[in-house]
This record gives C-alpha cells, sequence and structure tokens, in this order.
C-alpha cells in the first residue's frame, strides 16, 4: 500500500483538489491548444517570414518531433528527480520560450522556439496524467479527474482554429503564441499550490541509463520522420526509407540494451502487464484512426465532394462535438461496465467508424459524418479509460514513464495514420492532388484511394485492438496488478 502519509493527503472529491486539477487542465489545454491554434496562422507566417512550403511544415512538424521524441526519457527524468519539480520546471520554460516569440525576425528562429516548446511539453504533459492518476486513491476519481482534464483539453482543441481566426483579424500572429504564457503561468500557480512536494520515497534512485535514453529518443525521433517523409518526398524516395530503417534499427538497439542492463531505462517487463500492454495497443488504436480518418475526411469534402474550406471545417464538426460532449457518457459507462470493457467496447467503436467509412464513405457525406462520430466517440472514452488502465498496471513509481508510454503511443500512430493515408492517396491518384480541374480518371482514382486508404486504416487498427483484447485481463479480471517495486523492495500497489 501507499504510504500513510500519502493517503491521508489523498482529496476525497474533485471540488477539494481544485487547485490541482485547474493547474492540470491548463496543461492538457495548452498541448490541444497549440498546434490547433497556430496552424490558422500559417499562411500569415509564411508571407512575413517568406518561408518556403517546407520549412513552414517544420513550424510544426519540429513541435510534434521534439515532444514525441524527449516524452520517455524525461518520463523517466521525472520518476527519479520529482514529477511535480519536472513539470513546474517545464512550465517556466514554457513561458519563456513563448515570450521569446516576441524577437522571432526568421523562420529558423520560430523552428527554434517550436522546438523549445516540444520540450516544455514534453516536460510536463505526460506529468499532468501522472500527477492527476496519483493525486487520488479512488479510481472513480482517477477517471473523472482525467475526464475532465481531457475535456478542458477537447475545448481547447475545437475552439482553436476559430479564435485564432479572430485573433489574426485584429493582432499579429505572435500574439497566437504568446497566449502559451498565461496557460502557463495559471498551470504552474495551480500546481504549485494544490499538488504537495514529491516523497522521496514514491520516487525511485536506478542510475539513468544514458545509451538507452540515446537509442529510446533516436527510435521515435525516426519514427516521427518517417511519415512526415513518406508525406513530403513520397514513396519513391530513398529519404523515407532510410528514416524507416533508422527507427528498425535503433528500436533494436534499445530493446537489447534494456534487456541486459541492470537499471535499464525502461522495464520491458511492465510492458508486458496485460493491463499496460493492452492500455498501449488501444490507445494507439485510437491515434491510428482518428488522424487517418480526420485527413482523409477533410481532402474527401474538398477535394471529392467539391466543398470550400469554411464548408468543410463545419463538415468536422460531428467530429468536434463528440469530443466535447463524450466525456459525459464515461462515468455512466463505468458504472454498467469494468473499465477493461469499456475501452475494449470503445476501441471496437474507432474500427467500426472506419468501416463505415471505408464502406460508405463515397455514397455521401451523411455516411462520413456517421464515421467521424463514432470514430470521435471510441477515441473520447478510449482515451480516458485505456490510459487509466495502463496507470493502475504499473508500479507507484513509475507513473510519469508510464504516461510517457502512451503519449508516445499515441504520437507516432497519429504520424503514421498521416502517412499511410497520405502514400495511399500519392500512389493510386494519378497527378497531383493540388490540380485545379480534375480529369474524370483523377476522381475516379481519389475514390477508389479513400477506399484502400480506409480499408488499410481500419485493418491495422483492428490488429492494434485485437492485440490489446488479447493482451487484456482474462475472465473479467480488472483488478490491478501487484506493482512491486524494484527499488528498496518498497511495495508499491495501486488500489483497485
Amino acid at each position: 500500500m501507499r504510504s500513510p502519509v500519502h493517503t491521508s493527503r489523498a482529496p476525497r472529491s474533485l471540488g477539494a483538489a481544485w487547485q490541482a486539477l485547474a493547474g492540470l487542465s491548463a496543461v492538457f489545454l495548452f498541448e490541444m491548444l497549440d498546434n490547433s491554434i497556430l496552424n490558422v496562422a500559417l499562411p500569415t507566417i509564411g508571407r512575413e517570414l517568406a518561408t518556403s512550403t517546407t520549412t513552414l511544415q517544420w513550424v510544426t512538424g519540429v513541435y510534434s518531433v521534439v515532444f514525441g521524441g524527449l516524452m520517455l526519457v524525461l518520463g523517466a527524468l521525472a520518476d527519479r528527480a520529482g514529477r511535480r519539480k519536472v513539470m513546474l520546471f517545464g512550465l517556466v520554460l514554457l513561458g519563456a520560450a513563448s515570450f521569446a516569440t516576441v524577437f522571432v525576425t526568421a523562420a529558423w528562429q520560430l523552428i527554434a522556439v517550436r522546438a523549445l516548446m516540444g520540450v516544455a511539453a514534453a516536460m510536463t504533459t505526460p506529468g499532468s496524467m501522472a500527477l492527476a492518476f496519483r493525486l487520488f486513491d479512488d479510481d472513480r476519481l482517477r477517471t473523472r479527474a482525467i475526464t475532465l482534464i481531457s475535456t478542458v483539453g477537447m475545448v481547447g482543441l475545437a475552439v482553436g482554429p476559430t479564435a485564432g481566426g479572430l485573433v489574426l483579424a485584429v493582432a499579429p500572429w505572435q500574439v497566437l503564441l504568446l497566449a502559451n504564457a498565461p496557460v502557463a503561468a495559471l498551470a504552474f500557480l495551480g500546481i504549485r499550490a494544490g499538488i504537495p512536494a514529491d516523497d522521496p520515497a514514491d520516487l525511485h534512485r536506478d542510475p539513468v541509463d544514458v545509451a538507452g535514453a540515446v537509442l529510446g529518443t533516436a527510435t521515435i525521433v525516426f519514427a516521427l520522420l518517417a511519415p512526415t517523409f513518406f508525406v513530403e518526398a513520397g514513396a519513391a524516395s530513398a529519404l523515407p526509407w532510410a528514416a524507416t530503417a533508422a527507427a528498425v534499427a535503433a528500436g533494436t538497439g534499445f530493446v537489447l540494451r534494456e534487456k541486459a542492463i541492470r537499471h535499464p531505462l525502461l522495464d520491458l517487463k511492465l510492458i508486458a502487464r496485460p493491463l499496460v500492454s493492452s492500455g498501449l495497443a488501444l490507445k494507439a488504436a485510437a491515434g491510428l484512426a482518428t488522424a487517418g480518418l480526420s485527413y482523409l475526411a477533410t481532402l474527401h469534402l474538398q477535394l471529392g465532394l467539391g466543398w470550400a474550406p469554411a464548408q468543410a471545417a463545419l463538415g468536422m464538426l460531428p467530429q468536434v462535438v463528440v469530443l466535447i460532449a463524450g466525456g459525459a457518457v464515461i462515468g455512466p459507462l463505468l458504472d454498467r461496465v469494468s473499465p477493461v470493457k469499456a475501452a475494449w467496447l470503445s476501441a471496437g467503436a474507432v474500427v467500426c467508424g472506419l468501416a463505415v467509412y471505408t464502406a460508405f464513405g463515397r455514397f455521401g457525406y451523411a455516411w462520413i459524418a456517421v464515421a467521424l462520430a463514432l470514430v470521435a466517440a471510441g477515441m473520447r472514452v478510449v482515451g480516458v479509460v485505456a490510459g487509466t488502465n495502463v496507470m493502475r498496471g504499473l508500479p507507484a513509481n513509475r507513473t510519469t514513464i508510464g504516461a510517457a508510454l502512451i503519449d508516445t503511443a499515441s504520437e507516432v500512430t497519429t504520424g503514421v495514420g498521416i502517412a499511410l493515408s497520405g502514400t495511399i492517396l500519392a500512389v493510386v491518384v494519378p497527378g497531383a492532388l493540388t490540380t485545379a480541374a480534375w480529369s474524370a480518371r483523377q476522381a475516379a482514382g481519389f475514390r477508389e484511394a479513400i477506399t484502400y486508404a480506409g480499408l488499410a486504416l481500419t485493418l491495422a487498427s483492428a490488429a492494434l485492438v485485437g492485440w490489446g483484447i488479447l493482451r487484456g485481463p482474462r475472465s473479467g479480471d480488472d483488478a490491478p496488478e501487484p506493482s512491486t517495486s524494484d527499488t528498496a523492495g518498497e511495495s508499491a500497489s495501486i488500489r483497485s
């Protein structure tokens, strides 16, 4: 069991932890709001800084690569140095990077600022889930807290483009990034006031596996770069294949290193636990499906149905509405079924949504809307429940690296989903997608391509969901696994 000191501090309601939840929600709001609010400003940034299309893509791309690449190693650092301490430092870095935007006069400077924001996000985002989980002793309160935090983030994701457009009408684009500073300040104050300093007994003192950290970071970075290169350079180029080979080589080296060393950065036995491996697979399936379908649907509405960009944005509303409102169904669902079964059902809804799009999307918008709603509903539930299951399956002193694993799985499969869809479109559709007037052959090729891409996404997501179900606890056993710490023999069982 946890130490009596920690247990006595555990809040008995969400209201009792309002300061902490406000701070943690602000952290997640930053993650969801950041890229969504910046995307609308990219044309303006490109004109003012005289950037090429590829350079402009790296304004957003470098954030994702740095964020995804550093989550694992910084999550491991937080479990050693202190989760609260690392998060507060990351928030200070975020505020400083936001203010640095004022001095940006060239594209490379903006890319550097975005890279610093990626570092700050890697220090703060995994910790938000870990600290929310550790804040409570009761699993229902944990789920409700994570649902609340993620709902705030989803609102940011939904309103980001609209808010960004309104701001650009009256202010320079730098204001969009400066907005991160007050969000970081709110998060800093809430976390500092509402979350006690880490108990040294809840941290572990294993030495840092530097070689493992380098290999693990390289694996994730190359895994994120490869999909980008496939979309930018195409499957005929050697660049994406070289990045893929580098990711495989680094990943293989990482696994061999972690198996051989006495104090690994990531104990692979933890990932093999049913709750952990199952939750990661289901979360990965949701990330793959959501990113892939969003990419396809956006192109389908504009290129296939001939909608204007503003109409296409409205056409994505079923996804936005369900993502925001879906949090209300998580509690009632968990009243009826166990967390493991809830994760299975929601992941199954993701696959069903992709199957609907693949089979019927070509017959009109109504089917696209149904697919968007189904995938969003599944993603909304599995994002909370599967993530909580992963945390429940880990030792108490590995929660931050567990949260980093969850975010990394989602981040990597998001890139894979977009790359898989984009590559199939590039291969099947003759000519450029951006051609002003399509020939009958191009239109037919596009309809064929979206079917193939939808089928590929469906099969890939179904494979991940199937693996997640097979790896999950058997016979309805949904209790958290024994989570004995390997440092000083400390018991770190997580309450069921």
